[in-house]
């Protein structure tokens, strides 16, 4: 949503329209108080006289905390505790460099350390959200370690900055949510949330079908399923769900795939369905939200192939619900180590690497030239920088400076009224709880990262020097612009390419399961789940490369159409399967021709070679 009281996005340009782009939504109160809370350690060693030691935990619970998104307990697991457990290796791994290297100048040591390990963990974090959150945890604790001066070894420092991000965690763990109805040891609110969300975007769906949000709800609807396919996938102790509570959730989240597909069937009919349709999944997620049964369900008119798979999926939900099997639904197989390798090394992965690698290692030599003592910031500015989840290249760079400009100055502000370690502390704790709120924008979550860290480096013994930081910080956005459109070997835009080659693949082997056994429908649901997740991975690729500015745009061009002629034809796959979803039901020859219409003018446009 574009910030208020300024012009219409319509008439920017996409990069800067995406500058003025914020998000909107309650204030997520647990996430603040978890935040607020994450300051303790950072008390405790402050109490104990060693302020210095609290810093490193400070740090790790500041990262945690960016990485701390809405979603289930179990989830968070894995989001927060992979990343800290990579942040604290990099902050190890930094404190042996700078002992190696010692007190002298490095311009070729340091740079060439911190360039390879950019080019890894680079690679590794074009593979997903949470190899990007470990990526740059890594990098920036390399470059802490191993560039502020704190007097306790790396071990100690490392153990502490673990010990940080994980004080957050089991308080995600630990304390409830607001309104969370669960029971049992994760109280299962978090998933129970997002199975519910996935029968609301059915319900949305229906209401949409036949007008001009139908697109929009049928994308609202893949995301939710996403989402709770997520939420459902977390890591467990066991291997199977464990408590009644979590089988028959699970089998809720099944009984809603079929409802889902007859939706999506509906809304590519294009024909509005009566109101009371909805009325049926609206009940179903209040049945998930309230852990009951959902009772009678209003039966649509069964005068279509779409509304007689609509009302068999509502009359098998409904057994589902009041007699729950417990079976647990086909999941996204997991990735293995070579499959995640084999991507960190594709084109894709090692356009992102080098160009990660080179913004890296030139910060670090121009940090050590300008001075080798307190130098960890400019490159620790780039880290962020160069991640492309955070928005396109050149809205990031705009953000990065106008934020640190604006929490230095208020730091400076701040820095008049603190006399000893305590209102420092307060700050920290402040920022915290701040930072849930603060991510909704780049520019306002690097203001308030700014006055956060600007308060440890006081705690830790340094001088705060906010002026100074701006213009270090400025000089990584330019070292961060310059690289970003620099010409390196080979085609741009290989992140689109193979985003769109992923999702038509799997299109193909939906479309080839649907026409040649369309009677398995636990694999129908999972291949349909995998061809609307690719789909959306590969929009999300396009628009982020659409807002880039021109230069690196125009590698992308052509690529919405690859993308809507995909999005048509898995749209149509899902109506064929809900026509053949019968045993003697054979494909309609009109549904036949559109399907050979859309694979030729998926195959056109994607011979247009892009600009």
């Amino acid at each position: 949503m574009p910030l208020p009281g300024l012009p219409s996005s319509d008439r920017l340009p996409p990069w800067l329209a995406h500058v003025l782009r914020t998000q909107r939504g309650p204030v997520p109160w647990n996430a603040v108080l978890r935040g607020a809370l994450a300051a303790l350690p950072l008390l405790v060693a402050v109490a104990a006289g060693r302020p210095a030691l609290g810093v490193p935990a400070a740090l790790g619970a500041m990262l945690a905390g960016i990485n701390d998104r809405p979603g289930s307990r179990r989830t968070s697991v894995t989001r927060l505790g992979l990343p800290a457990l990579a942040g604290s290796a990099g902050l190890l791994l930094g404190s042996v460099a700078a002992e190696t290297v010692g007190a002298a100048r490095s311009l070729v040591v340091l740079p060439l350390v911190v360039g390879l390990l950019g080019l890894a963990a680079g690679a590794i974090s074009s593979t997903g959200p949470v190899a990007s959150a470990c990526g740059t945890q890594v990098l920036v604790a390399v470059v802490i370690g191993a560039g502020m001066p704190l007097p306790e070894p790396g071990p100690l420092r490392a153990l502490m900055f673990l010990a940080g991000a994980g004080w957050l965690l089991l308080l995600r763990l630990v304390l409830p949510s607001p309104g969370g109805r669960g029971s049992g040891p994760y109280g299962l609110d978090g998933e129970r949330e997002a199975v519910a969300a996935v029968y609301d975007a059915v319900a949305g769906l229906l209401v949409a079908a036949g007008g001009p949000g139908a697109r929009a709800a049928r994308a609202a609807l893949s995301a939710a399923l996403d989402l709770a396919q997520d939420a459902l996938a977390g890591p467990r102790l066991r291997r199977r769900a464990s408590s009644a509570a979590e089988r028959r959730l699970h089998a809720r989240y099944a009984a809603a795939f079929p409802l889902a597909e007859a939706a999506t069937a509906l809304a590519w009919a294009g024909v509005p369905v009566p109101e009371r349709v909805a009325e049926g999944p609206r009940r179903l997620a209040a049945a998930v939200r309230d852990g009951a049964a959902c009772g009678a369900l209003s039966a649509p008119a069964r005068t279509d192939a779409g509304l007689r798979a609509l009302d068999d999926a509502l009359l098998r939900a409904a057994a589902v619900f009041d007699r729950p099997t417990g079976t647990v639904p086909g999941s996204r197989p997991r990735e293995t180590d070579a499959s995640v390798l084999s991507r960190a090394w594709s084109p894709a992965g090692l356009e992102y690497g080098l160009r990660v690698a080179v913004c890296c290692a030139t910060s670090t030599v121009l940090a050590q030239w300008l001075h080798h003592e307190h130098w960890y910031w400019l490159p620790a500015t780039t880290v962020f920088l160069v991640k492309p989840d955070l928005g396109p290249l050149a809205s990031r760079v705009l953000c990065r400076a106008v934020g640190t400009v604006a929490g230095a100055a208020v730091f400076g502000a701040l820095a008049v009224l603190m006399s000893g370690p305590l209102p420092a502390v307060a700050t920290v704790a402040l920022c915290g709880a701040l930072l849930p709120v603060a991510t909704r924008h780049f520019a306002v979550q690097t203001a308030v990262v700014t006055v956060l860290v600007l308060s440890l480096v006081l705690l830790g013994g340094e001088p705060a020097a906010s002026w100074g930081r701006i213009v270090e910080s400025l000089l990584a956005c330019g070292t961060v612009l310059l690289v970003g459109h620099l010409p390196l070997p080979g085609r741009r835009g290989h992140g689109v390419r193979a985003a769109l080659d992923t999702a038509v693949g799997a299109a193909h082997r939906y479309l080839g399961h649907v026409l040649d056994a369309p009677e398995d429908r636990a694999r129908r649901g999972a291949l349909r789940r995998d061809a609307y997740r690719s789909l959306a991975k590969a929009r999300s690729a396009i628009e982020l490369s659409a807002a880039e500015l021109p230069p690196v745009a125009r590698h992308s061009a052509g690529s919405e159409g690859v993308a809507g002629a995909l999005e048509r034809l898995i749209d149509t796959t899902t109506a064929c399967a809900v026509h053949l979803d019968r045993p003697t039901a054979e494909l309609p020859p009109a549904h036949a021709e559109l399907l050979a219409a859309q694979l030729s003018e998926l195959d056109r446009a994607r011979a247009v070679p892009a600009g």
